[in-house]
């Protein structure tokens, strides 16, 4: 994205489709996933000079000491969320904005968190351009954002030391929560899955590496 124009050219669909098809060959089996993923320009969502890894299936760096995850693990945790048209899903950690465009491409109706200003003025200004009319607030991730709950699914997209019991709270019966936990140099991808009952069942789904999710404070 350069100057708040948007191209996307028949070279960056083809990268985008090429990138589709080794996130597939990896394991990921959603269509819609796949599809979304397919059709939002990842390069969207970097400085133009960094325009020729915007394809690549590697996290990368973005402004506030954050990155851009990994397609791949964008892809991973999409398909564990289950996401069905017109879900109301709320994403901790806004960042790039670009997941929050997958799951607004997928039909939802997303609510995002971020903590570092910087960011989420940013994709507060870029997502509408771009098309995705994703709420995104700046604030603490750990709190979610109870005015707007309850949620059918949460996305948590740092790495977190425990499963904050605001978010649990905010989900439905019948609801997932995705979130990468631990605080050591990976994490563990876990689902909970809220019961009708309100009991909390969680599955675990392999390592991955992200940011650190901090709470208790919001970064001007």
């Amino acid at each position: 994205m350069t100057g708040n124009t948007f191209t996307d050219t028949f070279r960056h669909k083809g990268l985008r489709k090429k990138l589709t098809e080794i996130v597939r060959n990896k394991g990921i089996k959603d269509e819609n996933v796949l599809k979304a993923m397919e059709t939002v320009p990842r390069h969207w969502f970097f400085d133009s000079g960094f325009l020729e890894f915007a394809y690549e299936d590697k996290a990368f760096p973005i402004a506030a000491g954050q990155t851009i995850s990994q397609p791949y693990t964008v892809a991973f945790q999409t398909q564990l969320l289950e996401v069905k048209k017109g879900d109301k899903i709320l994403e901790v950690g806004t960042g790039s904005g670009y997941q929050a465009s997958i799951l607004y491409q997928m039909g939802a109706k997303v609510f995002s968190v971020e903590r570092q200003r910087l960011l989420s003025t940013k994709a507060k200004e870029m997502l509408p351009e771009a098309g995705y009319l994703v709420k995104v607030f700046f604030g603490d991730g750990y709190k979610g954002l109870p005015a707007f709950a309850p949620f059918d699914k949460i996305i948590v997209t740092a790495g977190a030391p425990f499963i904050p019991e605001p978010l649990t709270a905010q989900l439905k019966p019948g609801g997932i929560l995705v979130i990468p936990l631990d605080d050591l140099e990976s994490q563990i991808m876990t689902t909970i899955t809220k019961l009708a009952d309100g009991q909390l069942v969680s599955r675990q789904h392999g390592r991955f590496r992200f940011v650190p999710l901090l709470g208790n404070k919001a970064q001007e």
